[in-house]
């Protein structure tokens, strides 16, 4: 499921503002959802590998999987 429950509750959030008169509530709420699922969209395409070194140990390291890189 991970984070995309989100979108679905701001869309009935979205509803609900459309079904009691509330349209500028209503399209903010469908511009939130814009932004989520933006950032949600950013975060799986920076998801954490697992890697094993030269100990036992299992460290995550985060791969990007589109052409652009950020500092």
């Amino acid at each position: 499921m991970g984070k995309d429950w989100i979108i679905d509750v701001l869309a009935d959030l979205r509803t609900f503002a459309q079904k009691n008169d509330l349209p500028i509530l209503a399209v903010q709420l469908e511009e939130t959802a814009l932004v989520a699922k933006a950032e949600i969209s950013e975060m799986a395409e920076r998801a954490p590998v697992a890697v094993r070194g030269d100990g036992t140990e299992t460290r995550s390291i985060f791969v990007q999987t589109s052409g652009s890189r950020r500092s």
